[in-house]
């Protein structure tokens, strides 16, 4: 190790859209000349970025806190639970700084002071030009905007990071083709609403390499599908001009995969979340969707045990999750959070009732799921390899996102590499995964 060089330990927790944060972070950290490591016993200082939106990632921020103060002493917060200052303060004292979520500036600007920035020459210490990255190689997180407009009564997130800013196109675009011609081969593409990208700016005119493009998520998706490259959309709002990208997924311009968090199908506690959706349009959509791309996959999230949810809107629930049959779905049980208007909703929940309905719930895609994974044997399917282990190659389909969805394997596979996206013939499924072969070129 270059004793020349102040080293900082680092702590990533919560949701990709603070991984971009912490990959924002760790590449000024870089440039200015620290070195990164990954022990406390090392580091001159400890940076942790906390998570604040659920009590339980509350709780795991606050103890990661407590174990660097305890392994390092000097500790810098930033994040999400940031914004709380004195809920930190008043469980961890010692704490140095704290900045809440994308505070950059501030968060260099602490360790600059209290671990003077090196003396560094940029020529003789490079940091990569795509800057520092916390996933794979092969795919890259890209956030278009921060905050949100919307008053969702489960969620503190405006709170916390505020109403939605977008990034400029150009700026999008940019880091977009920096992390392709770095080696990148999938772009997952986040915000805590992708669908109104740019409206707060009006959707105005930018500008990326000369020429002139709208600020929207539409444009912006076909600029990215001139790179060459896999593109996921992620926490896609479910606007009316959502129906706009599915023709670009049909043309395969981007990837025919598109993730709508609807968050339940009762009326009553659709108006009671603020969520917007009526179930008769929203499934008209999905099928109107699916005849435009046949090939598309629709992944959802939804809350079970709401406050106020009768036998009859979870009811509700598990028939919209019958008829639409969506391909990936993720499962929450209703947890308060510290700010969130649904806190003073009368008719709470039990929480036997909430873990009741949330084994039901799952029960019922987990056999939609496997329905619907044991249609796809005897296809041929590009994967893209994640993972070699002795046991062969891991690997995702175009259905499946990094983390959150299933997985191909591809047993006693070692002729390929990590990135690679190959043919690969479906042979086996269960529940959530796939099993296959690789075909192999003549």
């Amino acid at each position: 190790m270059n004793n020349l060089s102040p080293t900082i330990g680092f702590i990533s927790l919560g949701c990709p859209k603070n991984l971009v944060d912490s990959e924002r972070i760790l590449t000024e950290l870089r440039t200015q000349g620290y070195q990164v490591v990954p022990s406390y016993d090392n580091a001159d200082l400890v940076i942790v970025n906390t998570c604040g939106f659920i009590d339980s990632a509350v709780q795991e921020s606050l103890e990661a806190i407590g174990e660097a103060l305890n392994e390092n002493g000097k500790v810098i917060v930033t994040g999400c639970l940031g914004a709380k200052e004195d809920q930190i303060r008043t469980v961890h004292p010692k704490v140095l700084e704290i900045s809440g979520p994308h505070s950059y500036e501030s968060v260099l600007t602490h360790v600059n002071k209290y671990v003077p920035k090196p003396k560094f020459d940029p020529f003789t210490s490079l940091v990569p030009q795509q800057g520092i990255k916390l996933t794979p190689k092969h795919y890259a997180y890209l956030k278009i905007s921060e905050g949100c407009n919307h008053r969702c009564s489960f969620c503190i997130i405006p709170s916390l990071r505020g109403d939605m800013v977008s990034r400029s196109i150009g700026n999008v675009l940019d880091e977009a083709k920096r992390l392709v011609d770095s080696g990148v081969k999938e772009l997952l593409i986040i915000a805590q609403d992708t669908s109104a990208y740019g409206v707060d700016t009006k959707n105005r005119m930018g500008f990326w390499n000369g020429m002139p493009i709208k600020t929207d998520i539409q444009n912006l998706c076909e600029q990215l599908s001139q790179l060459g490259i896999w593109v996921r959309l992620h926490y896609v709002y479910p606007y009316p001009s959502v129906d706009n990208l599915i023709p670009l997924m049909a043309e395969g311009k981007i990837l025919p995969y598109l993730d709508v968090p609807l968050q339940h199908a009762s009326p009553s506690i659709l108006k009671s979340m603020k969520r917007p959706g009526t179930i008769e349009k929203t499934l008209e959509r999905i099928q109107r969707w699916r005849d435009i791309c046949p090939e598309i996959t629709l992944r959802s999230t939804f809350i079970v045990g709401y406050p106020g949810e009768t036998d009859h809107d979870f009811n509700l629930l598990l028939d919209f999750l019958s008829e639409a049959k969506l391909d990936r779905v993720g499962c929450f049980t209703y947890s308060p959070v510290d700010g969130a208007i649904a806190n003073e909703l009368p008719d709470q929940i039990p929480e036997e009732i909430k873990q009741e309905r949330y084994h039901q719930f799952m029960q019922l895609q987990q056999t939609i799921s496997t329905q619907k994974l044991a249609e796809k044997i005897g296809q041929t399917l590009p994967v893209i390899i994640d993972e070699i282990d002795e046991e062969g190659a891991i690997g995702r389909t175009m259905a499946d996102a990094p983390e959150i969805d299933g997985a191909v394997y591809l047993n006693e596979e070692h002729n390929v590499k990590v990135g690679d996206i190959v043919n690969v013939e479906i042979e086996h499924s269960d529940e959530y995964d796939l099993w296959g072969s690789v075909i192999k070129n003549n």
